[in-house]
């Protein structure tokens, strides 16, 4: 039997035949043998990892059928994971075959068996090799081996997690301590484990870990693991421990705000609160505290809002998602604030300035005149005969990411005595960025003509929706879908406003979402107003309670 030493390259049958006569290697003879076949058994064993790594579960059992009774029997055999590397080859292999998201009861007793195989491992020692033994030891401690097994992991995490942290003083890298590729054969073993509450400690160690190696020194099936689980609320994590993981991996980072996107253009919300806890829950306003990753998903957001061509269920989310980074960022401590600079670094500082400024921060009495000063500070930039499209289209998101303030222009217009061109303007450069063909003076031209018309009937007592049909002829008569939008603005902003409008309101609404298709356009809207309003809780009773019979109406 000990003559017979060659094996083919990954030959399974050769290898369980061998397993199956070894056993657990109780006696003097399979003892030799095993021994004198361990070096070309672990080669294997790498072989058949290096081959695994590029697979997954479902693959790699169907190609090859041996490897679940192979693994299972090399695994109680003492001399075989006592030797060398070959015990953490095991685990890496066992890694590969575990299923991420199973999805059969088989799949699900794999998984279960793999983890009881991998705690085995983890708590092999000398006088485990006799089961006998290992069975009398744990009950004299008054242990199941349920439980045994349960405090070796823990035991296991602690251990790892001090060791890690030993690596680490007063946040300094002590170099040497911990090698690299330990660090990443830890972060491999944890895999399978991800979702079991005991390894979270561990988990949160190792993504807050910096060993100084100039290349991430995690694995990255285990970044993007971890994230997936976050994502799927299957683990919880500190804040700390998630922005450090999308800041060592960009691909999770990019993976969660097209989650979250997903996830609110999907399913239809009832209310701008309900996306203000989806995007607060995702950690991204606060993640965006770092200026990388603000910067990353601003640009996703951007590509976005383009690729579906700023439909304003994107809009929304973008722009509530700029208020919460707003706050986070007012709320940080000076000390460890980042300068407005390193968010928006090739913006005009004055104008970012401008549009940070929180509307409550101001008395209403002032909105106007702020307001005038960024339509002044941005007709000067696009006007510019120098100002190439890319820059435009930069400074267009910036405003666009700002959204209260556009709302707020819009109600102003409509409330107070102001000079309207100024604000018209901000409107039509909102809606129309680009002026191809002179479009924004063509939008700038209709929407006054609406403006004048909807302040002639603003004081009106009595009021039909015959009264308003200029304006609607407008909304379906023009070709410029950007008009379209601006004047939807203005006639919304109209009903909420003016008593004689409250009257029509929900007969109005409902005209106009029949004959034309921007019924999403008027929800958004009126989510947006119906946020603000709970937010300062300063309009009168009878403004809330139509907005919120408005949303019913076109929520059915």
């Amino acid at each position: 039997m000990a003559q017979d030493t060659t094996a083919p390259t990954l030959d399974f049958k050769y290898w369980l035949d061998k397993a199956v006569e070894w056993g657990q290697a109780t006696t003097l003879e399979t003892q030799k043998d095993v021994c004198l076949h361990l070096p070309q058994l672990q080669e294997f064993l790498q072989q058949t990892y290096e081959t695994l790594k590029h697979m997954n579960s479902i693959v790699a059992i169907q190609q090859f059928p041996l490897i679940g009774q192979l693994l299972g029997r090399l695994c109680w055999n003492p001399f075989v994971i006592g030797y060398d590397e070959s015990q953490k080859t095991l685990m890496w292999c066992l890694c590969c075959l575990y299923s991420s998201e199973p999805q059969n009861p088989v799949e699900l007793k794999a998984n279960s068996w793999i983890r009881s195989l991998l705690c085995h491992l983890l708590s092999s020692s000398k006088w485990e090799s006799n089961e006998a033994e290992t069975t009398t030891f744990i009950s004299a401690l008054g242990y199941t081996s349920a439980d045994y097994y349960c405090h070796l992991v823990e035991n296991m995490v602690s251990s790892l997690v001090t060791e890690l942290r030993g690596n680490q003083f007063n946040g300094l890298t002590v170099q040497g301590r911990v090698p690299a590729s330990r660090v990443n054969a830890v972060s491999l073993f944890c895999l399978p484990l991800i979702t079991l509450p005991d390894i979270t400690p561990l988990l949160e160690t190792l993504l807050l870990y910096h060993g100084g190696a100039p290349k991430e020194i995690l694995s990255s099936q285990f970044l993007e693991a971890v994230n997936d689980a976050f994502l799927k609320k299957k683990i919880s994590l500190s804040e700390s421990a998630v922005f450090s993981l999308w800041l060592r991996h960009l691909p999770s980072l990019e993976n969660t705000t097209l989650h979250v996107l997903d996830q609110l253009v999907s399913i239809q919300m009832n209310s701008l609160e309900e996306v203000t806890c989806v995007i607060k829950d995702s950690f991204l306003p606060q993640a965006a505290s770092h200026p990388a990753i603000f910067r990353i998903v601003n640009e996703i957001f951007k590509n976005a809002l383009l690729e579906t061509d700023g439909t304003p269920e994107v809009m929304t989310i973008i722009q509530v998602f700029t208020q919460l980074f707003v706050q986070v960022h007012q709320n940080e401590n000076k000390q460890h604030k980042f300068p407005l600079k390193a968010y928006f670094p090739h913006h005009h500082q004055p104008l970012v300035i401008a549009l940070l400024r929180r509307p409550f921060e101001l008395p209403a009495t002032h909105w106007s005149q702020h307001l005038t000063h960024i339509s002044d500070m941005l007709k000067a930039l696009v006007e510019d005969t120098n100002i190439s499209s890319s820059d435009l289209l930069e400074i267009w998101f910036l405003v666009a990411c700002f959204g209260e303030w556009l709302d707020i222009a819009a109600e102003q217009l409509l409330k107070t005595a102001v000079e309207p061109d100024a604000l018209l303007w901000l409107l039509a450069f909102y809606y129309c960025p680009q002026n191809e063909n002179l479009q924004r003076i063509q939008t700038m031209a209709e929407a006054r003509a609406v403006y004048n018309h909807l302040m002639m009937l603003f004081n009106t007592t009595t009021l039909s929706v015959r009264d308003l049909q200029a304006a609607v002829n407008y909304i379906t008569d023009t070709e410029q879908r950007y008009t379209q939008h601006l004047i939807t603005h203005l006639l919304t902003n109209f009903l909420l406003l003016s008593s004689s409008g409250h009257m029509i309101a929900q007969e109005y609404i409902s005209h106009i979402t029949e004959t034309t298709d921007i019924s999403k356009e008027v929800r958004s809207l009126l989510s947006r107003t119906a946020y603000r309003i709970n937010q300062n809780g300063k309009e009168n009773q009878k403004t809330v309670k139509l907005l919120n019979e408005l949303l019913q109406k076109l929520n059915v």
